[in-house]
């Protein structure tokens, strides 16, 4: 399919003796939001770590299968990790600024990466990506203040920034909203809303309500399988597995 922006197939992935994936088969279009949904334990934040290889920093931990980005093996030896998370950003489940002022949270990744070639530009990149996450108007007079010191909303909209500060092309996240109040988290949904245009997204939530706001398909886990995946009205109104049923009407989960 044209519009696939990321593959996996037959993906497993263990911890030590034990597998915790069995042989996930899923596509991730392009400018789409992909929820994964499930209950805890089941392998969502496992599989979401696979897309950029965060769990090679886990010892132990083998992942197996293929996971393409453009028709690219992302665990290719011959591909530079750093550059893969360049083109796959993650934002994590708890707001985490680095200890350094607003302006040097979002301009760190371009700095190391070498894609500005001086202050106006880096200027314009720190500009942009705070727009983008919606926080330009509320910091644009306090950038050299500390990242650490904005409201959890604040911050997470900064971790957003931050990663989009590179230009990925894909961003994953893991329950970005699950420490931040209701007002913050309605900021948070309004903007995956607005980074589709420009982003494929994919977003592990717990909140069902969440993943029909934000997602135009939904994948559900269970005890370490993808259960199903399908346009986001189908998965919660006509699932084709019992199983996705009875977790989405509360009978598990």
């Amino acid at each position: 399919m044209a519009d696939v922006k990321m593959s996996a197939r037959q993906v497993r992935v263990h911890y030590g003796d034990n597998e915790a994936l069995h042989g996930i088969d899923v596509d991730i279009r392009r400018n789409e939001v992909l929820a994964l949904i499930g209950p805890s334990g089941c392998g969502k934040s496992t599989f979401l770590r696979c897309l950029n290889r965060m769990n090679d920093s886990i010892e132990g931990c083998r992942v197996s299968g293929s996971v393409t980005l453009d028709g690219v093996d992302v665990y290719d030896p011959a591909l530079d990790v750093v550059q893969i998370r360049a083109r796959v950003g993650m934002v994590f489940q708890k707001p985490n600024p680095f200890p350094k002022s607003i302006y040097d949270n979002v301009c760190y990744g371009p700095r190391i990466h070498g894609l500005t070639r001086n202050r106006t530009e880096l200027d314009e990149v720190v500009e942009t990506s705070l727009r983008r996450a919606g926080l330009w108007e509320e910091v644009k007079d306090r950038l050299a203040a500390p990242g650490t010191g904005l409201s959890g909303g604040q911050q997470q909209r900064l971790c957003i920034a931050r990663a989009i500060a590179v230009s990925p092309e894909v961003i994953l996240m893991d329950e970005p909203c699950s420490a931040l109040d209701p007002i913050a988290t309605a900021h948070i949904e309004e903007l995956i809303d607005e980074l589709r245009r420009n982003y494929t997204i994919v977003i592990v939530t717990h909140n069902m309500q969440q993943a029909a706001r934000v997602s135009r398909r939904t994948a559900f886990f269970h005890l370490g399988n993808l259960v199903e995946t399908g346009d986001t009205e189908t998965i919660f109104t006509n699932p084709g597995d019992q199983r996705t049923q009875d977790y989405i009407t509360g009978r598990f989960g």
